[in-house]
């Protein structure tokens, strides 16, 4: 058995740190009235920082858990129980098919930018070609992350590196209220994801990467390659216990493979191909299915001209307007060949040799 490494983490904040920080978000003057009761909500939450409460809603887990009788949190129970719902709905042969339309800039006018995003504007392109070939269209658009009051998606902690078991599906992570991680809004795109029959992805470049919302999202997705769907199984998070497991031998179930994916990946300057490619290989790995080379697009929209005119320059840009429209239909042709297994049936159903 591998020794857990400890000797990382830092002390419990003091009462005074704790006070500065809780008081942070009240320091306008119109709480003022209310500094007694702010003051009472603070003793409140300090006791449940210090007594580490992060699920203070449980249940028995119940029949089917490794431990029927340990303490999960309610609200992962819940989230859990929405995306089975939601997976049985992606197999019922019945039910018309579905996209999840991701716009991942962090930009739009309800925020400081002023001005609605060009991938904003390039999701309702995809969405109007899909709703064309009768399929459903859920647009999730990650900008509401800097606009939207308390809505959150918090970072990945990386419990996949200490033990893939340890990594539980959906995220057991968050809600952990004992730190005020609260408002997680991968609890529902967790759903989300499940219930598509193709994802597409319309992101910008910030810096030569995926911008910040969108790489959030994408790394709270661990869970869905190789993670568990027991978290009794790790006495929740218990390092130990997840190591043993996986060193006896970890399936690495890839909850999300089957489904077909596009790409609309565009710059000003530099960084659209590897940007494209890190989002392909992402992808592939957890088992999703490409819609052929012209559902991956990556291309320049005025390239090195002032920002103030982008969007002039995306009306300008005909031929990016309709490769994006081609991105769509090729993602709608694959989703019916893909539901009617007409596209599995001239796959190879070879098993993974290296299954991490």
């Amino acid at each position: 058995m591998t020794k857990t490494r400890l000797g990382q983490a830092p002390a419990p904040l003091t009462r005074t740190t704790f006070h500065e920080r809780f008081c942070a978000t009240f320091t306008a003057p119109s709480f003022r009235v209310e500094d007694d009761g702010i003051a009472r909500l603070e003793e409140i939450a300090w006791r449940a920082y210090i007594d580490g409460n992060k699920a203070p809603f449980t249940q028995k887990s119940g029949p089917g858990y490794a431990d029927p009788s340990y303490d999960l949190s309610s609200e992962w129970v819940a989230t859990k129980t929405r995306i089975e719902a939601a997976q049985q709905r992606w197999w019922d042969p019945v039910i018309s098919s579905r996209t999840l339309v991701i716009c991942g800039s962090a930009r739009n006018d309800g925020s400081c930018p002023g001005e609605m995003s060009k991938s904003y504007r390039l999701v309702g392109l995809v969405k109007g070609i899909l709703e064309q070939a009768d399929i459903e269209t859920d647009v999730l658009d990650l900008s509401l992350l800097t606009s939207e009051y308390g809505k959150n998606i918090y970072p990945c902690k990386g419990c996949a590196s200490t033990a893939m078991p340890l990594c539980h599906w959906p995220c057991s992570c968050y809600p952990n209220h004992a730190l005020n991680q609260t408002n997680d809004w991968m609890a529902e795109i967790y759903e989300r994801w499940v219930a598509a029959h193709a994802v597409v992805i319309v992101t910008p470049v910030y810096w030569y990467q995926s911008p910040s919302p969108l790489k959030l999202m994408i790394d709270r997705l661990v869970c869905a390659d190789g993670g568990n769907p027991d978290p009794t199984s790790t006495g929740g998070k218990k390092a130990d216990q997840a190591k043993a497991l996986e060193l006896a031998g970890w399936d690495y179930p890839q909850h999300l493979a089957g489904r077909a994916y596009g790409l609309v990946v565009h710059g000003d300057v530099a960084g659209i191909e590897e940007s494209r490619r890190a989002l392909t290989d992402w992808l592939d790995w957890m088992g999703f299915i490409d819609a052929g080379v012209k559902a991956r697009l990556d291309r320049y929209i005025g390239y090195y001209q002032p920002y103030a005119n982008s969007h002039d320059a995306l009306d300008a840009d005909l031929a990016v307007q309709e490769e994006t429209r081609n991105v769509a239909r090729a993602v709608a042709k694959t989703v019916v060949e893909l539901r009617a297994r007409r596209l599995a049936a001239v796959q190879p159903d070879l098993p993974r040799v290296r299954a991490k």
